[in-house]
């Protein structure tokens, strides 16, 4: 027999399925040597009220084994001999778009000026050590993206077409915990999730695509108004290549938010592209302990029971958003630079979330017209540099090094200098600095008055206990990349399909994921029609 419960429990009863298994058997007085299994369906915590509870939906299998698998598995076919089709970029985006392809029985070639995920590791270790970025290898750049090295949070807001259980369950068939399909707020870490994008990487190789690293486009291939394929260098040998090597292909266009060359390159080349509004302010992080006993109203904190507690606010400043975001619990800041004269700041948890510290991305809304046009400059590429501009006064402000500007939050809002600053998880090191004042004053007001509403609604929260690390400023891209919204495709240039966060259609790994897909959706469409006609 099958039975599916919904349970709202004291969170011992839901830490384990043997402490799940005796509450179910009593409540429905059942022998519990007589449940087989317990799967939980949808799992949220509920820390409203003082007491926490843990809500649950449950399928439950009396004297008999599960017959059904934990997760949706989907068929990869042999595309070897398929119709080529260029992926630029092997991200979030760029990985579920190759791998859609394949299930619509086209052969993805994936272009990745990065390095595999395991190499990137070397990379990202030289950045704390000699205070130095690659400028090709980083936590943005390489196999996997900013995902691969930025906590792998897969909750959504996103409302686009398209199936967010679909890019959770690729996920579990690629070795990612199924507990993500159950999660209110799921979570792979930055411990597992590069092994899980190595399994998707195999699995495009092992159907017949190809996966080339440090291979940078330098240029789309166009005929007629029509991209046929792309030039690229690779970075090793300086050898000039051609994708495909002969014949055509469409180009699924997934670089990434921070591929600047590209909107650069994209800019020159007339290919339309607009302005789009970001969001930037700092890294803030607490101690972790003191966000569990704040959002878990106890002094005892999360206790053994609870994982380490989350938060989430937002409020308007003077027309613009202030919000938190990306926030990682038991996690720490890392330095997401992609350039020289650069600092930028982002965050990442492991699976456990047990660090010492908790942080989140607190930013503030800009949008394009609250940016001036420079003399000669083009409208669309602004707001990206509004960005570089932040990031180079973090960079000078944190000695020319990678070591961060920093404040404590409670002087930064009262218009203080932080004498000394705490201890942090920020790898390369933190340097007090007045981020009061050289930080942008449209920024560091609206950052004032939105810690001091916050303060209000969590007592505790607004303390100088909590380190403020500049600057956050990679939120999104600050470009779109121009499309049709039914087919996906440039809205001039037929054959080019700008999908996931790099054209501005995405923010996030799941919103990404689910872009990729859609893209190759249309790429499937666009080739029969090229066939057809």
């Amino acid at each position: 027999m099958i039975k599916e419960l919904q349970l709202r429990v004291m969170p011992q009863v839901a830490y384990n399925e043997q402490n799940i298994k005796q509450y179910v058997s009593r409540e429905l007085s059942a022998d519990v040597r007589t449940i087989n299994h317990v799967r939980v369906l949808k799992k949220s915590i509920d820390a409203r009220q003082r007491q926490v509870f843990v809500n649950l939906t449950l399928r439950i299998y009396i004297n008999e084994e599960p017959s059904d698998e934990a997760y949706l598995k989907t068929d990869y076919p042999d595309v070897s001999n398929a119709s080529p089709v260029i992926v630029v970029g092997e991200g979030p985006c760029g990985l579920f778009a190759a791998l859609r392809l394949i299930e619509r029985g086209l052969k993805p070639i994936v272009i990745e000026r990065g390095k595999d995920v395991r190499e990137r590791k070397k990379d990202l270790a030289l950045i704390k050590s000699a205070q130095r970025v690659d400028e090709e290898s980083n936590y943005c750049f390489g196999e996997g993206g900013a995902g691969a090295y930025s906590d792998g949070k897969l909750y959504t807001r996103s409302k686009k077409r398209g199936s967010i259980e679909k890019i959770l369950n690729v996920f579990c068939q690629h070795g990612a915990s199924t507990s993500i399909l159950a999660d209110a707020h799921p979570h792979i870490g930055t411990d597992k999730l590069p092994r899980v994008i190595e399994n998707m990487r195999n699995q495009i190789i092992a159907s017949g695509g190809e996966v080339h690293f440090q291979t940078k486009m330098t240029r789309l291939l166009k005929y007629n108004n029509k991209v046929e394929g792309i030039e690229a260098v690779e970075l090793t040998t300086g050898k000039q290549l051609r994708f495909p090597n002969s014949g055509a292909a469409p180009v699924i266009l997934a670089t990434g938010h921070s591929a600047r060359d590209v909107y650069h390159y994209l800019a020159n080349e007339g290919i339309d592209i607009e302005a789009k509004g970001i969001a930037v302010g700092v890294r803030l992080e607490h101690p972790s302990h003191l966000i569990d006993q704040i959002q878990y109203h106890s002094p005892k904190g999360r206790g053994q029971y609870l994982p380490a507690a989350e938060y989430s606010f937002v409020t308007q400043v003077d027309g613009r958003g202030v919000y938190s975001f990306c926030m990682c619990p038991g996690g720490f800041v890392i330095p997401a630079a992609t350039g020289k004269e650069q600092i930028v700041v982002n965050g990442m948890s492991p699976s456990d979330r047990g660090g010492q510290w908790s942080n989140s991305g607190m930013v503030v809304e800009v949008r394009p017209e609250d940016i001036n046009i420079e003399d000669g400059e083009m409208p669309a590429l602004a707001m990206m540099r509004y960005q570089e501009t932040l990031e180079r006064m973090c960079w000078q402000q944190g000695n020319m090094k990678q070591t961060a500007p920093a404040q404590r939050m409670a002087d930064f809002v009262n218009g203080r200098l932080s004498h000394d600053v705490p201890r942090s998880s920020y790898a390369p090191g933190v340097i007090a600095s007045p981020l009061h004042f050289w930080m942008p004053k449209e920024i560091s007001h609206r950052l004032q008055e939105g810690f001091r509403f916050f303060g209000k609604q969590r007592k505790g929260f607004l303390t100088n206990e909590a380190l403020m690390i500049g600057v956050e400023t990679r939120t999104s891209s600050p470009v779109r990349i121009t499309r049709d919204n039914e087919t996906l495709q440039h809205i001039i240039v037929h054959g080019l399909f700008p999908a996931g966060e790099g054209a501005g259609y995405a923010g996030g790994i799941v919103s990404a994921g689910v872009d990729g897909e859609r893209a190759a959706d249309m790429v499937a469409e666009y080739v029969q029609a090229v066939k057809n006609s």
